[in-house]
């Protein structure tokens, strides 16, 4: 019997369970780095299976390792998350948060119950592939700094040292059955913007009297809307090497001003998102974003303060990794049921791992528009065509397999 057929049956008996699994996790959401209930629901899954682990890793962390024949000869990482969102579910099923707004909105369930299912194959098989598989459940994907690296702090990536990484990701407008890859740079690294504008308050009918931070924040927002997104010529380029600026979003989403009808206040906060794909370029642009937010205030009598938090780097996939995979997954699969990706301008903190060490970040179709399963992630609505999970289980085993063969 081939490895696909086996791993296919398999993963068809045990889709029950791992239904099962994600409708647990599903119904108990925990929030960013306090997946405690998760951590040790997933733990005993493993216990049940005989499939070694360490716990504790940034507190709920799990690190699992599968020992092949020669295990030593080659060590590949299989990725997951266990974390929620601050999110209010208003789907009508059986399996539906119980825990008050919070709610596995990103697919993390899906994720960790994948991932789960694949490791219990490859436990299975290990005595028909070289090398080891090291399986991480991480905490924290959703806020900075991200699980992922603190993990990698925590030494995640060595002992055995890891020589390629794999994670998949829920994706609703891709229908189930399907699955999608992209070489390359793939997603953004993503940064957060906290600017806070001075000027001087008083009465609205005093404009002599007062220096209107509102009128400095809107004036900052144009301008810094024309430097990045409209793209003028002295924007265009990197500097230094003439090269074309990679892809780049700014986008504000947030303006507090406490005044009222005819009170100005004497300072205005917004809050923003910087996302892009190109370190230096990053680097240049946050120094780029200072300077004419500051030189705007100053204009206008009044000051800016510009707070930067870095996110996120960005994710970018390992061309010969991916290449192989897009390959191993036709053929598990079928032609028809792999697609090739655009470029997003989200963000992942797989990032760290794909920085770190050659990896394959792909996307799973989990939508179904005949059972009008379409809402996208971080919505209260999100879900999934359950027989996703068929595919999820499968190919991250067929994926891992075929690296060790």
């Amino acid at each position: 019997m081939t490895f696909i057929s086996q791993i296919q049956k398999r993963s068809e008996e045990l889709f029950s369970e791992i239904n099962s699994i994600r409708q647990h996790i599903h119904q108990h959401p925990e929030l960013s780095f306090e997946e405690h209930n998760t951590s040790a629901f997933i733990q005993g899954v493993l216990k049940k299976y005989n499939i070694p682990f360490k716990n504790g890793i940034v507190k709920t962390g799990i690190v699992a390792l599968i020992e092949g024949k020669n295990p030593s000869k080659k060590t590949i990482l299989l990725r997951a998350d266990m974390d929620a969102l601050p999110i209010e579910e208003k789907n009508n099923v059986v399996y539906a948060s119980k825990n008050k707004g919070i709610m596995h909105a990103c697919g993390h369930d899906v994720h960790s119950a994948c991932v789960l299912g694949a490791s219990i194959i490859l436990n299975e098989l290990k005595n028909e592939f070289e090398g080891s598989v090291k399986i991480i459940f991480q905490p924290g994907e959703e806020v900075l700094p991200g699980g992922a690296s603190l993990m990698i702090k925590e030494g995640v990536l060595d002992s055995p040292k890891v020589s390629t990484a794999l994670a998949q990701h829920v994706f609703p407008s891709m229908e189930t059955g399907k699955v999608g890859f992209k070489t390359g740079m793939y997603m953004a690294s993503t940064d957060e913007l906290y600017i806070t504008v001075k000027g001087k308050g008083g009465h609205a009918a005093m404009p002599n009297d007062y220096v209107n931070p509102l009128l400095i924040a809107s004036k900052i927002l144009l301008e810094l809307h024309k430097a990045f997104m409209e793209m003028p010529p002295a924007y265009s380029t990197l500097e230094a090497d003439n090269k074309p600026k990679p892809p780049t979003v700014l986008a504000f989403g947030k303006i507090i001003g406490n005044g009222a009808t005819n009170v100005i206040p004497d300072e205005v906060k917004i809050e923003g998102t910087f996302r892009t794909m190109d370190e230096n370029w990053r680097a240049k642009a946050h120094l780029k974003m200072k300077a004419i937010a500051e030189d705007v205030a100053k204009q206008m009598n009044g000051v800016c303060e510009f707070r930067i938090e870095k996110g996120y780097p960005f994710l970018v996939n390992d061309e010969a990794l991916t290449k192989n995979c897009t390959a191993w997954a036709k053929e598990y699969l079928g032609e028809n049921n792999v697609e090739e990706l655009p470029l997003r301008m989200t963000a992942e903190d797989f990032s760290f791992i794909s920085q770190k060490v050659p990896s394959c970040f792909y996307r799973l179709g989990t939508g179904n528009k005949t059972k009008n399963i379409t809402s996208g992630v971080h919505t209260s609505t999100f879900d999934i065509d359950e027989n996703a999970l068929r595919t999820g289980t499968g190919l991250m085993a067929y994926l891992a397999v075929k690296q060790l063969s």
